[in-house]
């Protein structure tokens, strides 16, 4: 068996949902990255309670789409695998690069960046692969990508905000995963404004602490 694994270039099409009104009433402007499993619309209801004139949400959608368990007729989303990661980043972070020039946001606005899941992983690369200024950082119940170190997030203004957000009973996320990730949040934003947040709760999106945010 003599089998080969070639790479081609092509362009591909995707989508991306928005919840409220970009104006000149917007005080905030959220990024925010799903988990595996969501579709961005989906995502969105967790944001709805914020108030519409003053907060726009970005909600990009992972492109890798599949049926869930356990019957099969839904459909989720997973944004990278250990499977061929590197080029699969790249992807992602150009995908991200054209939603932010579709939205051509304002630099005067809150920009807030929020992973919750999986999506702390692609969002906190985009922060620093892109040097991307932003006044709040919230990872919400993931990990911390093991190739970041302190050095790609020096570019962040000191009044950056950076929420480490985690459910105490949180299936994926013993007492060592826990501890592990705030050693990582200290080493990366200790000189930032760190704040660490538990609640009670398991691996899930925690709505009432989104409003505390701002």
């Amino acid at each position: 068996m003599n089998s080969k694994e070639k790479e081609i270039t092509y362009h591909t099409t995707n989508s991306y949902s928005t919840l409220n009104t970009l104006s000149e009433n917007t005080k905030n402007v959220w990024f925010v990255c799903h988990g595996m499993g969501y579709l961005s619309r989906y995502f969105l209801k967790y944001f709805a309670d914020l108030d519409p004139k003053e907060n726009y949400i970005i909600a990009p959608q992972a492109q890798s789409k599949y049926y869930t368990p356990p019957k099969f007729n839904h459909v989720g989303a997973s944004w990278l695998t250990k499977e061929n990661t590197i080029n699969d980043t790249q992807n992602v972070m150009r995908y991200f690069d054209a939603v932010f020039e579709a939205e051509d946001i304002p630099e005067h606005l809150n920009l807030i960046v929020l992973g919750y899941s999986q999506g702390v992983s692609v969002a906190l690369r985009y922060v620093a692969k892109r040097q991307l200024k932003c006044s709040q950082i919230v990872m919400m119940s993931g990990g911390i990508p093991k190739e970041l170190v302190t050095r790609d997030f020096e570019f962040l203004n000191p009044e950056t905000k950076v929420s480490l957000i985690y459910g105490n009973n949180d299936a994926y996320l013993d007492e060592d995963r826990v501890l592990q990730e705030k050693n990582r949040a200290f080493d990366l934003f200790g000189n930032l404004k760190l704040q660490i947040i538990p609640f009670e709760g398991v691996h899930e999106v925690k709505k009432e602490l989104i409003n505390t945010l701002i």
